[in-house]
């Protein structure tokens, strides 16, 4: 039988081998060591560690160590160049974007073959997938730094941006960090992965050749010493890392009280559900792709699979056979399906998972099949037999293995989803679009498929809730994440609280018994669990009236309140702009009570704050069914619906001043995107929300979505920022008390605004629109596929 014959008996992929010449050539062209590139230069190298191929364990190539001293020289040169970048027109920036996207087109099959090598994906991949959507992203930001000014008018660059990628996308994390930092006018400074850092060399390369301003992009390799040297530095303004959430929390620790901009991308334990109606064998295709991509090495791989229960057995039986196919193999082979890990290292944390599963129950099925006796792989693998509770459902592995559960209902797949603590993707198939479209907005993950997997495009936002970090990259609200608002430059530090009065130190000197007023929680009036009240003081130092001293008992309390008024979030938002506008009306009724309240208070004529106070709330009653989404029109078949959902419980403490209108600028824009709020109101001068309740009362307002805790506004700011019950956190106060509250909010990484000691001016219009609605926002994108 002639060869041809036996191809058509067997249907065997033959080897079709990508040469490595190319990428050979350029490693020898620098003597296979390297330096970093700084100020538009290379260093010479240093203390070298290596990068090998970890398909075959070759060395390619030395990476110098960076240093303290290394960093300081990119800051020294981001720093100097960051004045004449950002001056720039945006057309003259995006021209340089434009030629970067350019130079990379050009070079495509150097990029991928050097992308393999390094990092052991499959060829395919790596040419198909990753270098055409680097190019994408350069094109796409090249038009966003000539439109800047027209559709972010009152934004500027952050300065100096540190930005930290992993291993798994070395080139296309750098696109998509570096396309919008330079778009904003930002300089930066790049660590690549230890593991893969030959691709953003090349990149340096090709910025130095198409002549890139010294100094605008600086890349500096090392370990995890030179991202701490990053993240610590004081002349960085802005910090974006992508890699695991340990590494992340860490990070948020670093940076609580700096000022520094941060957006973390991290972990990810993302569901794939099944329904009974959806199109087996594309849902089994679809999965392939989810979680054996890139040999799992994917944070947002769907390694989580649901399937409902009266499709289970035939669903994990195509499944098995469709393993059987996959190739594993040399990555530079076009024919192979699955490449080789990063690193030794990975192989061995993922084995070890592995029996720490088998330990607990768990069933591994792997299929027969060849695999390379040299090199870092694995077989792909379906893991069976486990529970919620199993070390490798809730634990991201990082590797190619998937784990298995069944579902009876639409609510049990929600539930089942929904029960990590990562929140970055997620995948629905069926062909009833009407459950796809109901299931979406349930699932708590930034990015939502329907029907596909691993759809990205720059115009798209992507980015996770929960543990899987905050911040987007890519679209506009990826766009937005390397500007500030140009205003916040002029920030004053806050006036110093006046000293408190002396008072009698007598806990019986209290005055009325009937002045007492009480917190305020799920829709009921509520003693402290203390037992204990605080004097408020008018400014000659008499008590005229007491609050309860909340403690963490109270904010437990409050905190499980709130989430059981979560429905807010999916209360129409016509209907949340009326209670708004009812409470804003019934505030209004009672203006000369609240005012006089206030001049009790502070000895200041309250007239004007209860009026801004109205004010605000019939602002953001009118946000509330206009700040909405959009729909986005990536280059494939299919629509992304960029959908703002509300970020859940809220935790404010409001500012000292301002006893009314300080709460009210604060949680009215929370209430309005459907947020359900714990609200610590003025320490000093309280009473003036505790006398909101009876206006929340006959308002309308759900019972649990306002809730107030009275009290030490740092004490019980650090334990609100600890609660993991708690999805963001505000905070208004000194300095060294918003460090705290940052520092704190690492639990379960919530999302945090902080005055950070400076003056926020509450009673200023800028504040009554986008400032704080996006920031009690978070944008999930749904693609949705369209075509026969």
């Amino acid at each position: 039988m002639n060869k041809i014959a036996q191809i058509f008996q067997t249907l065997d992929y033959g080897p079709a081998p990508e040469g490595p010449d190319q990428a050979n050539a350029w490693l020898d062209s620098h003597g296979r060591k390297f330096g970093h590139f700084i100020d538009g230069k290379w260093t010479k190298p240093g203390k070298t560690f290596a990068s090998d191929n970890p398909a075959n364990g070759d060395k390619l190539a030395d990476i110098t160590e960076g240093t303290a001293e290394d960093v300081n020289a990119a800051v020294k040169a981001a720093r100097a160049a960051f004045k004449p970048w950002s001056a720039l027109s945006g057309y003259e920036r995006g021209k340089y974007l434009y030629a970067i996207a350019r130079a990379i087109q050009k070079h495509s099959r150097l990029f991928a073959v050097l992308e393999t090598m390094d990092n052991g994906k499959p060829i395919r991949e790596s040419r198909d997938v990753d270098i055409p959507l680097v190019a994408r992203h350069f094109y796409h930001h090249t038009g966003w730094a000539q439109h800047l000014s027209r559709e972010f008018p009152d934004a500027v660059p952050y300065g100096v941006c540190g930005q930290i990628i992993p291993w798994n996308f070395p080139l296309l994390m750098l696109a998509w960090k570096i396309a919008p930092a330079l778009a904003a006018g930002n300089t930066v400074i790049l660590k690549p992965a230890e593991f893969t850092s030959l691709t953003a060399l090349l990149f340096a390369e090709i910025c130095e050749r198409i002549g890139l301003p010294k100094g605008v992009v600086n890349i500096v390799t090392g370990q995890g010493e030179t991202g701490q040297a990053i993240v610590s530095h004081e002349g960085i303004d802005k910090i974006a890392f992508t890699g695991s959430t340990e590494v992340g929390k860490a990070i948020r620790a670093a940076t609580a009280g700096t000022g520094k901009g941060l957006s973390l991308e991290l972990g990810g334990k993302s569901p794939y559900i099944v329904f009974e109606d959806a199109d087996i064998d594309s849902a089994i295709e679809g999965l392939v792709d989810a979680i054996w991509f890139n040999q799992g090495q994917v944070c947002c791989a769907g390694s989580r699979l649901l399937v409902q229960e009266s499709i289970e057995t035939r669903f994990i039986a195509k499944l098995k056979t469709r393993m059987a196919s996959l190739r594993v193999g040399d990555p530079l082979d076009k024919s192979i399906d699955i490449g080789a890990l990063v690193a030794p290292v990975q192989v061995e944390r993922i084995r070890d998972l592995m029996k720490r599963g088998v330990a607990e129950g768990a069933v591994v099925y792997e299929a027969d099949g060849p695999v390379p006796a040299k090199g870092c792989f694995l077989k792909p693998a379906l893991v069976t037999n486990v529970s919620p509770a199993n070390t490798l459902v809730a634990e991201e592995i990082f590797g190619p293995v998937l784990v298995a559960m069944s579902f009876r209902t639409p609510e049990e797949a929600v539930a089942l989803a929904n029960n990590t603590k990562y929140g970055l993707a997620a995948t629905i198939w069926s062909e009833n679009i009407n459950l796809a479209l109901d299931i979406a907005p349930k699932i708590k993950a930034g990015v939502v498929w329907i029907n596909g997997t691993n759809n990205f495009d720059a115009a798209v936002g992507f980015g996770g809730y929960k543990e899987s970090g905050f911040g987007r990259e890519g679209g506009r609200e990826g766009m937005s994440a390397y500007l500030k608002p140009a205003w916040e430059k002029e920030l004053k530090a806050a006036p110093a609280a006046k000293p408190a009065p002396a008072k009698a130190e007598n806990p019986l000197d209290s005055g009325h018994l009937d002045q007492t007023a009480k917190m305020y929680i799920g829709g009921k009036q509520s003693r402290p669990d203390s037992a204990y009240n605080r004097a408020v003081l008018d400014p000659k130092g008499q008590t005229i009236g007491e609050v309860g001293e909340g403690n963490r008992k109270d904010i437990r309390n409050a905190v499980e309140a709130a989430r059981a008024a979560l429905s807010w979030s999916t209360t129409a938002a016509h209907t949340r702009a009326q209670v708004l506008y009812f409470l804003a009306e019934n505030l209004d009724y009672r203006r000369d009570e609240f005012a006089a309240r206030i001049k009790a208070q502070t000895g200041e004529d309250g007239a004007n704050e209860v009026a801004l106070s109205v004010e605000r709330l019939f602002a953001f009653a009118g946000w509330a069914d206009k700040y909405d989404g959009a729909v986005h029109n990536p280059p494939l078949r299919a629509v992304a619906a960029a959908m703002v959902e509300p970020l859940g419980v809220m935790g404010i403490v409001a500012p000292p001043s301002r006893p009314l209108l300080g709460s009210i600028a604060l949680i009215a824009p929370a209430l309005a995107m459907g947020n359900t709020v714990v609200l610590v109101p003025s320490a000093q001068s309280p009473l003036s929300i505790t006398d909101l309740y009876q206006v929340i009362e006959t308002s309308d307002v759900p019972n649990g979505v306002i809730n107030i805790v009275t009290g030490d506004s740092v004490t019980l700011a650090r334990t609100l920022a600890e609660h993991d019950g708690v999805d963001a956190m505000w905070f208004a106060g000194s300095a060294e008390a918003s460090a705290i509250v940052e520092k704190a909010s690492i639990t379960n990484l919530k999302q945090t605004w902080t005055s950070r000691g400076l003056y926020y001016d509450l009673a200023d219009r800028r504040f009554e629109g986008d400032y704080f609605l996006s920031k009690a926002t978070q944008v999930k994108n749904v693609w949705i596929p369209y075509g026969a």
